[in-house]
C-alpha cells in the first residue's frame, strides 16, 4: 500500500532541481530544519516559543535545543489525544519508521480478531487513516518527528519519554521486546526457548533472539503455536495484551521446559510467549502483544474528538438575562465585601492570606458558603482592589483602586473584575486543600497559584461558545473533551485539569459570563478580548439606578432598586441594611445617624438630602431621632491623655463617673469638665457608645475629628502579575526578527566548507590579507564570512557585506543583525568568501 503523502509542506526539499526527489532525506533535525522555509521555522516558535527565549544563533542550535528533556516535554503537553497516540506509536515502532508501519500501528489490519478500527477499505480510509497524515504534520510542525515519509525518525528524547518501561509504561500498554526482555537471559536457556517452540538451534544469542522475535510477530505462526495452548492460556494473555503487560507469579524467573511445565504460565514461559521479568513477575513481549492485538499500538484510536453534549437548550435572551442578574450581583457583593473592610479588614496571617475563622466570619456577613466568599475575595485581590496595607500589623484593605471602580458604571465594574479574573492564575478553588507539607491552603494566601488555569479557562469559555447560543454543555462532556485536546496537561493525583475546568464552569456562572450554563452575549464578547464592547452589550440588561427611596414611619427605609452612587453611599452610612434582595430594606438607629455624624454631616444635612431622595415623606420618628442623636452629640470630647474626656456639662461627667460600667475605663477628674482615662482614645470612644453617650473624638487643637468609613486605604498597590504557563507567543515581529537572526547564523555557520564538503574551521588571515579582501568585497558588494572578537572577548562567525573602509574600520551590513555596524580590522580574525551562495 502507497503511503499518502504527509506533512506536505512542513519539510520544503530543494524543488528548482529536478533531481531533488531522488537525494537521499536530511540525516539530522537539523538538516531536516534548513531544508525548511521560514514559515515553517516560524510556525515552529510559535508552537514552542522556549525555543526562542533567546534566539538561537543558528538552525543547529535551534535543533539541539528542540530535542532537550523539558522542551520536548513541554511540546508532548500541548499535542491532543491522537497526535499524542501517533507519536507513541512511533515510540515502539523500529525506527526510522515508514509511514505504512506507522498507518498498521494505528488501524491495525484485516486479521486482527480484537475489534476496533481497521485499516482503509474499499469504501476510503478509515477515520484513523483520513486523520494520520494530519497528527504527522503537527509532529513534523513540532519538530518532535522529522524525515521523509519512508524515513519518520522521533526525536530521541521524545521516544525515552513515551517508550514503555517497567518505571514508566507507555499509555500502548505495550512491553519491552524480546531483545530487551532476555538481555540477561543466558545463551543456554535461549536455546532451550528455541527448542520448545520447534525453532532450529542457533549458533549465537543474537541470532536466537532474532527467531523467537521473529515467531512471535509472525501472526500465523503465534497462532499455531497457541492452537496447542493447554486451557487458560487464552485468559492469562487477554489479561496482559492491553496492558500492563506485567504480571506476578510465583517462580517467574526459575527456568521451565515444555515437558515439565504443569500450567499455563509455565507453558507460556517454556516457550518464550512470557519471559521472565524478575523473581515474581512476567511480561509479554511487545512483538507477541503485537500480533494478538492485530497489529495495532492502540486498544482505541480517537482521531475525532468527543461531541459537547448539550444540557438544556436555552433562549439567548434567557441566557443574557440570567447572566446579567449574576453579573449585577456580583458587583454589589464585592462592593459590600469592601465597604465592610473599608476601616480595616481582618489581620494577615504571618504565613500570608486569610485565618479560617476570618472566612467564616466574610462568608456569614455576604450569606454565601465559604468557597463561594473565598472566591469574591479572590476575585477583588485579583482586579487589585484589595491588598495588605503593610504596616506593622498588617491587615486587609481596600486599594485606592476600589475608590476609582465605585465611580464606574455598573457594567464597567463588572467588566474590570472579568478582566482580572480571566487572566489570573490564582484558583480560589483550591482555597481549604492541603500543599505538599500538609499545610492548609488560605484565602489571598500563598500557594493558590495554577499556571495552566487562564488558558483552561479560555478555552471552557471558547468550547461553550462552539454551541449554539442559549445552549449550555454538561460538565462531564467539556471534561472528555479537555482531557482529548490536552491528555498530558494536568495529569496527578488530583487531576488538575479538571478541578481547573469544573471551577471554571462554577465560577462563570457566579460571576454572570455565564447564564444557566450557556455563555453570555457579552461573555462572548470578553473571550474575543473586547471588554468594552462587553460592558456596551451588558448595559441595557442591568436595572437603572434610582434616586430616590420610601421612607416608612417604623424607622425604616426601602430602595426598590439599585441606588445612584451618592445615594448609596449616604444610606450605607446613616442607616444599617436590614434585608437584601430585589429591594434593599435599610433602617435608621442611632447608632447609625450618629456614624453619619461622626462622618462630618449636621442635623440639617442629614434632614435636607431625605427630604430630596424620599418619594414619601419624611416620617416625623425619623426627624426626631436625627435631631435627638444629634442633640447629643459631641457634648462629649474624647482626646489623648492616654485619652481624656471633656465636656461643658459637668453633671453629665459626674453621672458618667459614678456609672458601674465605667470603672475599667480608669476615669479621674482634673476640672469640673475634665476627665482623664487610662485608655486609649478610639477605646474609649466605643466604650462610652456603648454605655449609651454619644462622644466625638477631637484633635489636639481641640476640632472635632471627622472620621469617614473609607478613610483607611492601602498605599497604591497594583494587582497581581499571574505566573505565566512556560514563555509567551512571540508576536509576529519577533517571530520576523527572530527566523532571519537564525537563518543568518546558520549561513555564518554552514557556508564556508571544503572541496568534499566538511566545515572548514573559522577562518584565519593575515591583516594584510584581511584588509585586503575587505576592500575587494566593497568594490564587487559580494558578502564575506568573517571570525570576531568583540571588546569582552566573546568570539563569533558572522556574514557582513562591507560597504567602505576607513580609519581601521570596516562598516558593513550583518546579517546576524540584520542592521549596518562599524567592525574595528584588528578584531576581525579572518575573512573568507562565501562558496555556496550569498546570503
Amino acid at each position: 500500500m502507497a503511503a499518502p503523502e504527509v506533512g506536505r509542506g512542513h519539510v520544503i526539499a530543494d524543488t528548482g532541481s529536478e533531481n531533488a526527489a531522488a537525494r537521499p532525506g536530511p540525516r539530522t533535525l537539523a538538516e531536516d530544519l534548513r531544508a525548511r522555509g521560514d514559515e515553517a521555522v516560524a510556525a515552529l516558535l510559535r508552537a514552542r516559543p522556549d525555543l526562542v527565549s533567546p534566539v538561537p544563533n543558528d538552525l543547529t542550535q535551534l535543533a539541539t535545543r528542540a530535542g532537550t528533556r523539558a522542551s520536548v516535554l513541554r511540546a508532548l503537553e500541548r499535542l491532543d489525544h491522537f497526535v499524542l497516540q501517533a507519536a507513541e506509536a512511533l515510540a515502539v515502532a523500529p525506527g526510522p519508521c515508514p509511514y505504512e508501519t506507522l498507518l498498521a500501528l494505528m488501524t491495525g489490519d484485516e486479521e486482527s480478531e480484537a475489534g476496533g478500527p481497521r485499516g482503509p477499505r474499499a469504501g476510503g480510509p478509515g477515520p484513523v487513516a483520513a486523520a494520520l497524515p494530519g497528527a504527522v504534520g503537527v509532529l513534523r510542525d513540532n519538530a518532535l518527528v522529522w524525515g521523509a515519509d519512508d524515513r519518520l525518525t522521533l526525536v530521541r528524547t521524545a521516544r525515552d519519554l513515551l517508550v514503555p518501561s517497567a518505571a514508566a509504561p507507555s499509555p500502548t500498554g505495550l512491553g519491552p521486546t524480546v531483545a530487551e526482555a532476555t538481555a540477561g537471559m543466558s545463551p543456554g536457556r535461549l536455546q532451550e526457548i528455541l527448542a520448545d517452540t520447534g525453532l532450529p538451534a542457533t549458533h549465537d544469542p543474537v541470532s536466537a533472539v532474532a527467531a523467537l522475535a521473529g515467531l512471535l510477530g509472525d501472526r500465523a505462526g503465534l497462532r499455531e503455536l497457541l492452537d496447542l495452548a493447554p486451557d487458560g492460556a487464552a485468559a492469562v494473555l487477554d489479561k496482559l495484551v492491553w496492558g500492563p503487560p506485567y504480571g506476578e507469579v510465583t517462580g517467574a524467573s526459575e527456568p521451565v521446559r515444555a515437558a515439565t511445565a504443569t500450567t499455563p504460565v509455565q507453558w507460556l514461559l517454556a516457550r518464550g510467549v512470557l519471559l521472565p521479568a524478575g523473581p515474581r513477575n512476567v511480561v509479554l513481549p511487545r512483538e507477541a502483544a503485537l500480533s494478538l492485538r492485530g497489529g495495532r499500538a492502540h486498544r482505541e484510536p480517537l482521531p475525532v474528538p468527543p461531541p459537547l453534549e448539550v444540557a438544556a437548550a436555552h433562549g439567548p435572551a434567557m441566557a443574557d438575562a440570567t447572566a446579567a442578574g449574576q453579573a449585577f450581583g456580583a458587583t454589589r457583593t464585592v462592593e459590600e465585601l469592601l465597604k465592610s473592610w473599608q476601616t480595616g479588614g481582618p489581620a494577615v496571617l504571618r504565613a500570608g492570606g486569610l485565618s479560617v475563622r476570618d472566612l467564616k466570619r466574610t462568608a456569614v456577613e455576604l450569606e454565601v458558603p465559604e468557597p463561594v466568599a473565598a472566591f469574591w475575595l479572590e476575585l477583588a485581590y485579583g482586579a487589585g482592589l484589595l491588598a495588605s496595607d503593610g504596616e506593622v500589623d498588617e491587615v486587609y484593605a481596600p486599594t485606592p483602586a476600589y475608590d476609582e471602580w465605585l465611580l464606574l458604571a455598573p457594567q464597567e465594574r463588572w467588566a474590570r473584575l472579568v478582566a482580572g479574573w480571566l487572566p489570573a492564575t490564582r484558583t480560589p478553588g483550591a482555597v481549604g486543600a492541603r500543599d505538599a507539607k500538609g499545610r492548609a491552603l488560605a484565602a489571598l494566601g500563598p500557594g493558590l497559584d495554577r499556571s495552566l488555569a487562564p488558558e483552561v479557562r479560555r478555552r471552557v469559555l471558547a468550547l461553550l461558545a462552539s454551541l449554539p447560543e442559549g445552549a449550555a454543555a454538561t460538565p462531564d462532556s467539556v471534561l472528555a473533551r479537555l482531557r482529548w485536546e490536552w491528555p498530558r496537561r494536568g495529569a496527578g493525583p488530583d487531576d488538575t485539569l479538571s478541578r481547573l475546568a469544573r471551577w471554571t464552569l462554577e465560577e462563570g456562572e457566579l460571576l454572570g459570563v455565564t447564564g444557566r450554563g450557556a455563555l453570555a452575549s457579552f461573555g462572548r464578547d470578553v473571550l474575543d478580548g473586547s471588554a468594552e464592547r462587553a460592558a456596551a452589550r451588558l448595559r441595557p440588561l442591568l436595572p437603572e439606578p434610582l434616586d430616590h427611596v420610601l421612607l416608612q414611619a417604623d424607622l425604616t427605609a426601602v430602595a426598590p432598586g439599585p441606588l445612584m452612587a451618592p445615594l448609596a453611599e449616604f444610606m450605607d452610612t446613616a442607616a444599617d441594611v436590614e434585608s437584601k434582595g430585589g429591594a434593599t430594606v435599610y433602617r435608621f438607629t442611632p447608632g447609625s445617624v450618629r456614624r453619619a455624624l461622626d462622618a462630618g454631616r449636621t442635623a440639617d444635612d442629614l434632614h435636607a438630602f431625605l427630604t430630596a431622595h424620599s418619594r414619601t415623606p419624611v416620617p416625623q420618628p425619623l426627624t426626631y431621632l436625627i435631631d435627638d442623636v444629634a442633640r447629643r452629640h459631641g457634648r462629649l470630647r474624647v482626646g489623648a491623655a492616654s485619652a481624656y474626656l471633656r465636656c461643658d456639662d459637668d453633671a453629665l461627667l459626674a453621672e458618667i463617673l459614678a456609672d458601674r460600667r465605667a470603672a475599667g475605663l480608669g476615669l479621674r477628674r482634673l476640672a469640673p469638665t475634665v476627665l482623664a482615662s487610662r485608655t486609649e482614645p478610639t477605646a474609649l470612644l466605643e466604650r462610652l457608645r456603648g454605655m449609651g453617650f454619644a462622644p466625638a473624638a477631637e484633635s489636639a487643637e481641640g476640632d472635632v475629628l471627622i472620621t469617614r468609613a473609607d478613610a483607611h486605604r492601602t498605599p497604591p498597590r497594583a494587582a497581581p502579575v499571574p505566573v505565566p504557563d512556560g514563555p509567551a507567543v512571540p508576536d509576529e515581529r519577533l517571530l520576523s526578527a527572530a527566523v532571519k537572526a537564525i537563518r543568518a547564523g546558520d549561513r555564518a555557520a554552514t557556508a564556508v566548507r571544503g572541496p568534499s564538503g566538511e566545515r572548514r574551521a573559522v577562518p584565519r588571515t593575515s591583516s594584510a590579507e584581511t584588509l585586503a579582501t575587505v576592500q575587494a568585497a566593497v568594490l564587487t558588494g559580494d558578502p564575506l564570512w568573517i571570525g570576531y572578537v568583540n571588546a569582552e572577548g566573546a568570539a563569533s562567525q558572522r556574514v557582513i557585506e562591507p560597504v567602505k573602509v576607513e580609519g581601521g574600520y570596516v562598516t558593513a551590513y550583518d546579517h546576524t543583525t540584520e542592521e549596518v555596524r562599524t567592525f574595528s580590522l584588528h578584531r576581525i580574525t579572518g575573512t573568507a568568501e562565501l562558496t555556496n551562495g550569498t546570503p
